[in-house]
């Protein structure tokens, strides 16, 4: 199954802070908020959600193809990408500006504060799906990943022109969407990808109720940090799925990409929901337990982890799965 990740591809800044940001918001004084934190270390490393959910296809034996627009500074990045299964043939390169960039600050509560500068990500609009499909081949599905907004419209809207399924997958960027931007990138969505705030925010911008956004989609998955994930599709009974515990977190940027990663390679492999969630929590308690969002391996101990988690058939199953795909840890 070939899978096409549109979307973000940038590089990471990311500070500690030792503390917890909420001593120091003062609740009568948020209208004037001015702080600045003294951070703990900086690692830069690669990131944005297009390139970290497409590192994870990679180290998972699939090889998707990655559609984003990228700086004059991309070469290295470009080769670390390729080293590990992406296919970055129709990435965009920017003959002026430079790759986003991410900057974000982590509290000793993983709670986060960031920023993020779009730079040659705003020549993405630019990028035409039909043309890509006409040259390359027809993927299976395509991840509508936070980006340039109008690429997102527009990748989605192609998408649909085109007949093939789509995962709209917000996230960050809905902050940036008005209402109608938001409903026209969800209706007609095969997946909906969002973190629990995220899936409040979309019935806040979009106006519809939960079962309205549901009606329009075909799976709602949305993400809950150390409780895991639920799955809901149209009139089938909700699923939980609880998270693979770690006693070693780390730093929680990329977790959602790496969710997103085992998802699909369960899905597009035949795995059932239930065990698609499942392969994506076991990736995303490898991103939690490494610093960046690239840096992560699939352990020895995983599998043994899984089975503590989910059962000894999910861990066969699981494995299988992965070892089909002749994954790259």
């Amino acid at each position: 199954m070939r899978i096409a990740v549109t979307g973000s591809i940038a590089t990471d800044h990311l500070t500690t802070f030792p503390g917890r940001f909420s001593e120091h918001l003062l609740p009568d004084q948020l209208a004037t908020v001015s702080l600045s934190f003294l951070v703990d270390d900086l690692q830069v490393r690669r990131g944005g959600v297009a390139a970290n959910i497409a590192f994870g296809l990679g180290l998972l034996g699939v090889t998707p193809l990655l559609v984003g627009a990228v700086g004059i500074d991309f070469a290295e990045y470009g080769a670390w990408l390729s080293g590990h299964g992406v296919d970055i043939s129709h990435v965009r390169v920017s003959e002026q500006s430079h790759t986003a960039r991410f900057i974000c600050i982590t509290d000793r509560d993983q709670n986060q504060i960031a920023a993020f500068y779009p730079g040659a990500m705003t020549e993405a609009r630019h990028i035409s799906l039909a043309d890509i499909t006409a040259g390359g081949g027809r993927p299976a599905l395509v991840v509508v990943a936070p980006d340039d907004p109008v690429a997102m419209q527009r990748h989605a809207f192609a998408s649909r022109e085109l007949g093939i399924p789509y995962a709209a997958d917000p996230s960050q960027q809905l902050a940036s969407l008005d209402s109608e931007d938001a409903r026209r990138l969800v209706d007609g969505a095969q997946l909906l990808f969002s973190n629990e705030y995220e899936a409040a925010l979309l019935c806040d911008r979009t106006g519809w109720t939960r079962q309205q956004v549901l009606d329009r989609v075909g799976t709602w998955v949305t993400t809950r940090g150390a409780k895991g994930v639920t799955v809901a599709a149209r009139g089938e009974a909700l699923l939980t799925v609880p998270a693979v515990p770690s006693g070693k977190a780390v730093d929680p940027t990329g977790v959602g990409d790496g969710f997103r990663a085992g998802y699909l390679v369960g899905m597009s492999r035949g795995l059932t929901e239930e065990r698609a969630a499942q392969l994506g929590c076991a990736l995303a308690t490898r991103v939690l337990e490494t610093v960046g969002t690239q840096e992560y391996r699939l352990s020895d101990d995983l599998w043994a982890r899984v089975a503590d988690a989910y059962g000894a058939d999910a861990s066969v199953d699981i494995g299988r799965c992965v070892n089909a795909g002749g994954n790259r840890a």
